[in-house]
């Protein structure tokens, strides 16, 4: 047994994490400048590599840390991309995790070590070896899940508005809803508490506040399916 062991081809194992931001607008990418190529134009993801004694989630926690002295964030993983080819100096496998977070929360705590930077998903620059498939993988992943699940209300402030929570989902599919299917759709979960309180300095009238109920969310919110409008609701 042990000779079947030996006969192997070793490959090196990389952990590579896709961070999305929503900054209240738009939906952004960390990305950090990376030494492996001559390229000093070309960014990364926030990758690494395993250590003997880690497992995958400890590595990959601890290379988001050291890329960008941030900590915390839950990392869900996305995929394994095994290509022969895809990365030019040694063969690796990479393990690929994401995450969605508040850019707000992580402003002042991302280090400059390694010149971390959010982009728009709109403007991205050139990236390292297959990183931007692993993106296009994890938008449509992030997309599926928002499809069915409340994932957006941790981004929200203790208080927002319909049109907060409008804006973030459609940040998410880069497109436009029907505002009436949406805020029917949203009330339908249960999970908001109308304010008697109106948001200001936007409009005359100005937008109700809502709350999220947290007992409620604790207990349902893996049971809202379809949550986002049917295909229809675009526009």
């Amino acid at each position: 047994m042990l000779e079947l062991y030996k006969q192997q081809t070793r490959c090196l194992v990389a952990l590579d994490s896709i961070i999305f931001g929503f900054d209240g607008e738009e939906l952004k990418l960390l990305l950090v400048k990376r030494g492996v190529q001559t390229d000093h134009d070309t960014w990364s993801l926030m990758g690494g590599w395993l250590k003997p004694n880690e497992s995958l989630d400890q590595a990959a926690e601890r290379i988001l840390f050291e890329l960008t002295g941030v900590s915390g964030i839950f990392l869900e993983q996305l995929n394994a991309f095994g290509d022969p080819n895809r990365d030019p100096v040694e063969r690796t496998v990479a393990v690929a995790y994401y995450a969605l977070v508040n850019v707000k929360d992580y402003e002042t705590k991302i280090s400059d070590t390694h010149h971390a930077q959010w982009f728009s998903m709109h403007d991205l620059p050139e990236l390292l070896f297959d990183h931007r498939e692993m993106i296009k993988i994890a938008i449509e992943r992030l997309r599926y899940k928002a499809a069915f699940h409340p994932v957006g209300f941790e981004l929200m402030p203790e208080k927002f508005t319909i049109p907060q929570i409008l804006n973030l989902y459609e940040a998410i599919y880069g497109s436009n809803f029907d505002k009436r299917n949406f805020s029917r759709k949203i009330l339908s979960t249960g999970l908001l508490v109308k304010l008697k309180e109106k948001q200001k300095g936007f409009s005359k009238k100005g937008a109700f506040l809502y709350a999220l109920d947290t007992e409620k969310y604790k207990k349902h919110s893996d049971s809202f399916m379809n949550f986002i409008p049917n295909p229809e609701g675009l526009v």
